[in-house]
């Protein structure tokens, strides 16, 4: 059985021959700052060419030599677009205005937010906002990406992911009012932020159907992100999500749905378990990261209480384990995790969030070599 038929049986929440591995396969799943650069040369590969560093501090892409060397089943396609009638501004090496009109500083491993274009803004602002043009992508952009993923889909028997190719709503809208004064709005000024997400969503909406409809029919699954909770509780109540994001969040998964049969990943650190029904119910297939130091996101009640409705993805703790853990402590980690969620399928192993740089190589060498040694014939 081919990795497709395994990652197919996990969908369905049936025992694969082998455990699907994720590594670098997803934005989720990648690595930031240094830490490929470390990996590789703990390995004994050379390091020439550095990878551009994205907004959030990830390698664009991880190294086809890692990828080969720990027989990962996944790769991935795309990325975020930018449409090139926008704010987008390049201030200098280390600063730029992105095509929302959010400045952005690169702080030494992220570009962080240090300007929000719509604090203190009003609904008549929005509507006066120059936002950017979904019809100005870059086509030749977006066809390469239909030529890759065509050319992975044909040739290969790895398990293709699109990065969806748009930012979630309430992340945008946090970003762009600033997180106080848009958590403010949610409570006060619930017209702004629905005329605010009408807007974006509309945007969303024409990005999907030229993205799927370019390179849909060559993936398996496709992943957004859009981080709804702390380490400890949601930064809104449920009724809150219920009532605000969770109309809009669903439509953006629908629509997607209408372009490409891929499966749909979600994306949200923290703990989400309060709305996982309302994921679900939303269309999403699959949640990462599965953060076990969040509240009740532990494994064992995650698998016990949704285990035969959605497909968990991740779940090795990067915030203890990972980077200080031994190997001992690693490898348990591993071998109980997968015993716990890969029983009856539908589990993808996977780090919790992207490899930061605080994790020593020979740890995520001892993760992904006892994901290999517990995930086969699990």
């Amino acid at each position: 059985m081919g990795r497709r038929e395994d990652f197919q049986k996990i969908l369905n929440h049936e025992q694969p021959e082998k455990l699907i591995i994720d590594f670098g396969g997803n934005p989720l799943s990648s690595m930031e700052g240094q830490s490929m650069y470390r990996l590789l040369e703990f390995l004994g590969y050379d390091v020439t060419d550095k990878i551009e560093v994205m907004p959030f501090g990830r390698v664009r892409r991880l190294d086809e030599r890692l990828l080969k060397h720990f027989d990962i089943d996944t790769r991935s396609v795309g990325t975020i677009l930018r449409p090139q009638k926008s704010l987008y501004q390049r201030v200098s090496d280390n600063e730029y205005i992105d095509e929302w009109g959010i400045r952005r500083r690169y702080t030494g491993m992220y570009w962080d937010v240090i300007e929000e274009p719509l604090k203190g803004a009003t609904v008549d602002d929005l509507e006066k906002y120059q936002w950017p043009d979904p019809e100005s992508v870059d086509m030749n952009e977006i066809e390469e990406y239909a030529r890759q993923a065509k050319k992975l889909y044909e040739e290969t028997d790895y398990v293709i992911c699109a990065e969806h190719p748009v930012y979630g709503i309430f992340e945008l809208g946090c970003w762009m009012c600033g997180f106080d004064d848009f958590l403010l709005k949610m409570a006060i000024e619930p017209d702004f932020v629905k005329r605010f997400f009408e807007i974006v969503l509309d945007y969303q909406k024409k990005i999907i159907e030229i993205y799927y409809g370019a390179l849909g029919k060559y993936i398996h699954y496709t992943s957004s992100g859009d981080d709804f909770a702390t380490q400890s509780s949601l930064f809104i109540s449920p009724d809150m999500f219920r009532e605000l994001i969770k109309p809009y969040f669903k439509e953006r998964v629908s629509y997607t749905k209408k372009f490409t049969n891929a499966a749909y990943l979600h994306h949200s650190c923290g703990s989400v378990f309060p709305i996982i029904d309302d994921l679900i119910d939303c269309g999403a297939d699959i949640l990462n990261p599965i953060q076990p130091k969040a509240k009740d996101m532990q494994p064992e009640n995650l698998k016990k209480t949704y285990g035969n409705r959605i497909v968990f993805h991740g779940g090795i703790d990067t915030q203890e384990i990972l980077p200080f853990g031994t190997k001992e402590s690693i490898e348990k980690i591993v071998k109980d995790t997968i015993e716990i969620m890969n029983r009856d399928g539908g589990y993808i192993f996977a780090a919790a969030h992207n490899i930061q740089e605080d994790v020593p190589p020979q740890n995520l060498v001892y993760m992904l070599e006892a994901a290999i040694k517990f995930g086969k014939g699990s």
